[in-house]
């Protein structure tokens, strides 16, 4: 019955768009080669894009559940009664987008409705890095912004991000009222827009000045560049750069040039802007394939050092050529970690670290960047998974003068050095790398060198990332039944013993005696999130928390050693224990 009655929902909901006369003829024809297949009809009618902390994702194409511009201007409608009900005065967004179909599209009709609803909308006049949406937001004072980007998802997606007015990615609180605020819209039809003639006309739509721009990759290089690192060693750094057919190739390549990086080559067949990303399989530079195309010409050239951004720019993977010529690709835990050492380490040099200094990192993220940061007295900080929570933190403290911002970074390949920008900043980044990778050039060490001294200083770490993909009802009934049996009966894997659980749901922390017994409880002040952390007795981890994006659930693995070895036997360790988990709920998939 109730299969039936969401089926009949659908139904009505699928013959109200066709009867819309101002349907595009793209998603018109899609409506009618789906008439009477009621898998499809249901896929994309069966209840609404949810907005969630990260505002919109999803694929594009007609429907509720469907990226396209009626999503689009309901979603801005129901933002821009946010904004207006939060602010007064003259209220002015800045709209930004990346490389993705219809991007440019979905941009301008956000703007058009915002502009309808007096607030005055600054839109990119070409693509935009992520990061720069956020120093714009900042830059002109803007109430928020939004910026149309699905990050490193497959071609088919498109999504919109929402940021505060402090350039930070709104979190759970205002994303629950911008909810509430498009729930009370019935639809994406029939709503007030600014023609975008007019609206250019009357100055209620208008684009972000090259001032703004130009400001953006001065300031990344001003306030990136590093003052031990020698002209003639920049000179001397070779570097083989691509962008995925993103956004990052104009800034990134603008900000190594400015800083003196002269040997960089570009990716010639992902230089170009493309959203169909056809040289990859996924431009995600967390995936060792996205990543081939540029090493395959660093060897052809003997470069030092090869960086590979995301489409939209905030997340940025590196590859370090080794002494035999072959190349080794850094996981992100690894880059951080050796960011957090070679920052704070010169800043020491320069007798410019701070006292009340603090380095920020998620939950999920190793401990090897935490590690350097103590061993120098540096106080480090945990939020939730997200870049939203670290750019929030670093308001909170900017506000209160408690803490002065060092680093933040997240194991998914983001990072942050300077807090002119508010979110995971691959422009700061690439840059940031080049001037650490010259420096240890300089001394006759590779990043790898570098990495292994790390180690021996601090100690071993290694991580490891298991997910499974559930799709459907069924799948979200399963990772809600797998978080519930996690907290009821807990975690075993052999030869390491758990020594405390925080349960970020329950917010508690349980430490627990080798006998298993509770020992002490205490609160947790994080915000409330569904998230499972175990550690053990050895230092190693383990957290698992549902996917906030995809159908997924994830499982983080992080071990400490007093070796390579013993931290590998320890992630293995782990890795079968959460393949014994999954085993119930991936069997039949």
């Amino acid at each position: 019955m109730e299969t039936e009655q969401r089926m009949a929902r659908a139904q009505k909901a699928y013959e109200a768009w066709r009867r819309q006369p101002a349907l595009p003829d793209e998603l018109r024809a899609e409506l009618e080669r789906i008439a009477g297949a009621e898998a499809d009809i249901l896929d994309r009618f069966d209840g609404e894009l949810a907005f969630g902390t990260g505002g919109l994702r999803g694929v594009m194409g007609a429907g509720t559940n469907r990226m396209n511009l009626f999503t689009v201007r309901r979603a801005s409608a129901g933002l821009a009664h946010y904004w207006r009900a939060s602010g007064t005065g003259d209220l002015r967004a800045v709209v930004g987008y990346d490389c993705r179909h219809h991007s440019r599209e979905f941009a301008l009709e956000a703007a058009r409705v915002f502009a309808a609803h007096g607030i005055r909308s600054y839109v990119f006049p070409s693509l935009c890095p992520t990061p720069e949406l956020s120093f714009a937001v900042r830059s002109l004072q803007a109430v928020g912004g939004v910026m149309i980007t699905a990050s490193h998802n497959p071609p088919a997606y498109n999504g919109y991000k929402v940021y505060n007015a402090d350039g930070c990615q709104i979190l759970p609180n205002e994303a629950e009222a911008v909810t509430a605020a498009i729930a009370d819209i019935p639809s994406g039809f029939d709503l007030p827009l600014v023609g975008l003639d007019d609206g250019i006309r009357s100055g209620a739509i208008l684009f972000v000045p090259d001032d703004v721009r130009t400001a953006y990759v001065d300031t990344v290089v001003t306030r990136l560049s590093v003052s031990t690192v020698r002209a003639d060693d920049r000179r001397a750094l070779r570097i083989v750069y691509t962008p995925l057919h993103g956004t990052g190739n104009v800034p990134v390549r603008r900000a190594l040039e400015q800083a003196g990086y002269h040997q960089v080559q570009v990716v010639r067949e992902q230089e170009a802007p493309d959203g169909s990303f056809p040289t990859v399989a996924s431009p995600n530079p967390e995936e060792p394939e996205a990543l081939s195309l540029a090493i395959r010409q660093a060897s052809a050239v003997e470069a030092d050092l090869v960086m590979g951004t995301d489409p939209d720019a905030d997340r940025v993977g590196v590859a370090v050529r080794m002494g035999d010529g072959s190349y080794r690709l850094l996981t992100g835990n690894q880059v951080g970690g050796l960011l957090v050492d070679f920052v704070l380490r010169e800043r020491q040099s320069r007798g410019v670290l701070p006292g009340n200094g603090v380095v920020l990192k998620t939950i999920v993220t190793s401990e090897l960047g935490a590690a350097s940061a103590r061993q120098l007295g540096v106080k480090v900080v945990d939020t939730l998974t997200g870049f939203k929570y670290i750019g929030d933190q670093i308001g909170q403290f900017e506000r209160s003068g408690e803490h002065t911002f060092l680093f933040g970074y997240e194991e998914s390949y983001g990072y942050l050095a300077a807090d002119f920008v508010r979110d995971k900043d691959a422009v700061q980044t690439c840059l940031l790398i080049a001037e650490m990778a010259a420096w240890h050039k300089r001394a006759g060490r590779t990043l790898v060198d570098a990495l292994a001294d790390l180690y021996e200083r601090v100690g071993y770490f290694a991580e490891a990332l298991v997910s499974a993909t559930l799709p459907g009802a069924a799948g979200q009934a399963a990772i809600a039944s797998l978080m519930a049996d996690l907290r009821e009966n807990g975690i075993g894997v052999p030869e390491m013993p758990v020594a405390w659980v925080e349960d970020y749901h329950t917010r508690e922390r349980t430490d627990v005696g080798l006998d298993g017994r509770v020992k002490q409880r205490q609160a947790l002040f994080l915000p409330q999130a569904d998230v499972l952390k175990f550690g053990f007795v050895d230092g190693s981890w383990l957290a698992v928390r549902p996917s906030g994006t995809e159908p997924k659930i994830k499982f983080y693995v992080g071990a400490k050693g007093t070796s390579e070895a013993a931290c590998a036997a320890a992630v293995e360790r782990l890795r079968a224990a959460v393949d014994e988990i999954l085993k119930p709920w991936t069997a039949n998939r």
